[in-house]
């Protein structure tokens, strides 16, 4: 018998709508390939010992260091695992069943080495470009970053091109720090 996670992670991974952070994938792959994607979203120290699951919230792999990383969905553009602390699963429930979102107690992180998924730099929920949501079509590599205060965010840029760390979503419970990062190998 399969071990799931929780079920508010199960229900965050089965409340994918047009959003769709967290679905399974469509398209068949080996639970080895999966683990190994899952994987590449984070630094070595966290992904050794890091829960895997796939996006129904199947455990693909015990883990022992509080982390759960996700693999990529095919279905969406790009290469875009990542891997998620409990205060960004929590973020992540919050934000997939539009929830409010209730601030971590310290500071949190998620991990996105491989890169991101088109989305809109204003609108969490934005499912495509429009003239003002701030498209960003390539995300590439970050780390991404939640605070226990958002006005800790106040008068940080919010240009993903600064060259340097922006918030996203500013003005919505879900406004994050992204910190860009080299592409790891």
């Amino acid at each position: 018998m399969k071990r799931t996670l929780s079920s508010t992670f199960s229900s965050l991974c089965l409340a994918a709508g047009a959003a769709a952070l967290l679905t399974t994938p469509a398209t068949a792959q080996s639970t080895d390939d999966l683990v190994k994607n899952a994987l590449s979203a984070a630094p070595e120290a966290i992904a050794t010992h890091a829960t895997v699951a796939d996006g129904a919230g199947n455990v693909l792999r015990e883990g022992s260091n509080g982390w759960v990383c996700l693999p990529d969905d095919p279905e969406r553009p790009g290469n875009s695992p990542m891997c998620l602390d409990e205060g960004w699963l929590a973020w992540a429930d919050a934000w997939m069943n539009r929830k409010p979102m209730v601030a971590p107690k310290t500071i949190s992180f998620g991990y996105m080495l491989q890169g991101d998924f088109p989305t809109s730099n204003v609108d969490p929920y934005a499912t495509a470009a429009t003239a003002d949501n701030e498209w960003i079509q390539d995300g590439g590599p970050h780390v991404m970053m939640l605070v226990p205060d958002l006005k800790m965010l106040e008068g940080m840029s919010t240009d993903p091109d600064n060259g340097g760390p922006y918030v996203m979503w500013r003005g919505t419970d879900f406004a994050h720090v992204m910190i860009p990062t080299p592409k790891l190998d």
